[in-house]
């Protein structure tokens, strides 16, 4: 199967999380399509706007920064990220991220379900 560009929905999504502004989530792959997965998406965020802190439970979450810098709070410490990281949130762990640069934040977000 492949799957075009063309045929990804996009989605917005108004202060996610409890966080800040509109954040643009491009659907690779449909949620009911994936396996033992909920989410495998790109999400842009722009100068400013932020995913507000949230937990995840029976699942983790993977955040590979594509473009862009900004800051996370990972359990509770605040950390510098910027193109080429990756962010692990498992289970029972929380995160929030702020595109803290210039120029909109491009990550892929995987999440896992066990």
């Amino acid at each position: 199967m492949i799957i075009h560009p063309s045929e990804m929905r996009v989605e917005f999504k108004e202060k996610m999380r409890g966080g800040e502004g509109t954040i643009s989530i491009t659907h690779l792959v449909e949620p009911e399509r994936l396996k033992n997965a909920r989410l495998l998406a790109i999400l842009s965020i722009k100068p400013t706007y932020s995913i507000g802190l949230h937990q995840h439970n029976g699942e983790t979450e993977y955040f590979i920064i594509l473009k862009g810098a900004g800051t996370v709070v990972d359990n509770g410490v605040r950390k510098e990220i910027e193109t080429g990281d990756v962010l692990i949130t498992g289970n029972g762990e929380s995160h929030s991220i702020t595109n803290t640069g210039s120029s909109d934040l491009e990550l892929m977000s995987i999440i896992i379900t066990y």
